[in-house]
């Protein structure tokens, strides 16, 4: 998978890795893929609505210990 923009939101309470990831898509173009690494464990049913309800894509995300990651897709 091509990243184009990396975003480190690990040790941010929820909002805030929503707000930095909508943040930080505004700067990729349409089809660009924005990985996001988060220890927030709210973010992962936050950012798959975000994704979904701002019309991009969830391509997929990982869990690691306490560090989730996932890949967004700009839509």
């Amino acid at each position: 998978m091509n990243v184009s923009k990396v975003l480190d939101a690990k040790g941010l309470a929820c909002p805030m890795p929503i707000v930095k990831t909508k943040k930080a898509m505004t700067e990729l173009e349409t089809g660009q893929v924005l990985e996001v690494h988060t220890t927030d464990k709210g973010a992962k049913s936050d950012l798959a609505a975000w994704a979904k309800s701002s019309g991009h894509e969830l391509v997929k995300h990982e869990e690691d210990s306490d560090v989730l990651t996932f890949w967004i897709k700009k839509g």
